[in-house]
């Protein structure tokens, strides 16, 4: 039997990982993707198992305490983590587990899984990079600096992933990554 394995997507806010996602979860039946955990509140249409485990604090301390995520963090007052036992269990079953992540979560799975593939996704600049932040007209003109912030910081770790792809055209990409994650089974 095929083992299946974990591919961990990462890049700047606004590069383009969640459409990839989409798009390759469409295109191959094989892939299943990861579900984060939360506390935070779910926002208007998210639903608990489908888009994060909604947890309360005690809960998500107590998985961090039994070693039962992959990667956590806290931000904003909430925790945010990867189950380690979903991820486990796809992996046995064959699946090619997706894990789209932060660039801070995606170097610590290194730690915790390290056969883990981790890609990293490059915006084609950073005046792109800005266009598309500003282009989804959902964020404040601080919460686009910060991101932009953020971005600068985190291109500068992007060589210490196992491959680095520059997101200029979403079809190109999309092969790219297909090429990349369906290559000689690990």
């Amino acid at each position: 039997m095929i083992s299946g394995k974990l591919i961990v997507l990462t890049g700047p806010s606004g590069v383009g990982k969640g459409t990839l996602v989409r798009t390759l979860l469409s295109r191959h039946p094989k892939l299943y993707l990861s579900i984060s955990a939360t506390t935070r509140s779910p926002r208007l249409g998210e639903i608990n198992g489908q888009d994060y485990y909604f947890i309360n604090n005690t809960k998500f301390e107590s998985m961090i305490q039994q070693n039962q995520l992959l990667e956590w963090a806290q931000y904003a007052g909430n925790y945010y983590g990867t189950p380690r036992i979903n991820v486990q269990e796809k992996i046995n079953k064959g699946f090619i587990v997706l894990l789209e992540i932060e660039v801070a979560g995606a170097e610590a799975i290194k730690k915790t899984f390290s056969n883990a593939l981790r890609i990293f996704i490059l915006p084609p600049s950073l005046k792109e990079l800005e266009s598309r932040l500003r282009g989804r007209a959902t964020d404040s003109e601080q919460s686009i600096t910060k991101r932009l912030k953020l971005a600068k910081e985190e291109l500068a770790v992007s060589q210490k992933f196992d491959k680095v792809i520059t997101n200029h055209n979403l079809e190109k990409t999309l092969r790219q990554l297909e090429l990349i994650i369906f290559s000689t089974q690990s």
